[in-house]
């Protein structure tokens, strides 16, 4: 049966895919703009402008989530022989938890690398580290995952996707 000999690929690409969320976690860290605020005695008020960048964080992790998405299932496609629901199900379940992985390891390696040097004074502008306010980022990857693997689906026109020619 077809989806017995799959399965042993489907883990490997379930477990290859979800460890792709540490490097964008950390590429996303990177990536995603800190907030200039000035120190207040009660907290922190945001320089004007700067307040939109707790927008600009969470789209460059949708981007990020895409682009990885489309990538991941453009490369599980790229398996002639292993071509299928099975495998297509293994990657989308896989960047399911990929994103995941990189939405809660993002937040401590922005969290160290815009770390304060001394205690803040009340008037100084200092720049807090990036944060995803919304976990809703987290369905980019596996709906890039399933898109792409989807329309390169539909639009193989071979019945058996393409598997009996690897």
């Amino acid at each position: 049966m077809v989806v017995q000999r799959d399965i042993p690929a489907a883990i490997k690409v379930f477990s290859t895919t979800s460890l792709l969320g540490l490097p964008i976690g950390l590429l996303w860290a990177w990536l995603a703009p800190a907030q200039n605020v000035v120190v207040q005695s009660g907290g922190f008020v945001p320089v004007p402008g700067e307040s939109y960048h707790r927008l600009d964080s969470l789209m460059v992790f949708v981007l990020l989530g895409l682009a990885a998405g489309v990538l991941t299932g453009t490369g599980s496609w790229m398996m002639r022989e292993l071509r299928g629901p099975v495998v297509m199900l293994a990657a989308t379940v896989g960047s399911v938890l990929a994103a995941f992985l990189a939405f809660r390891v993002s937040a401590p390696f922005s969290t160290w690398r815009h770390e304060l040097a001394s205690a803040p004074v009340v008037g100084e502008v200092i720049r807090l580290a990036p944060s995803l306010d919304s976990a809703w980022g987290i369905v980019a990857w596996p709906l890039g995952t399933a898109l792409a693997y989807g329309c390169l689906a539909a639009w193989n026109g071979m019945d058996d996707l393409g598997r009996r020619l690897a």
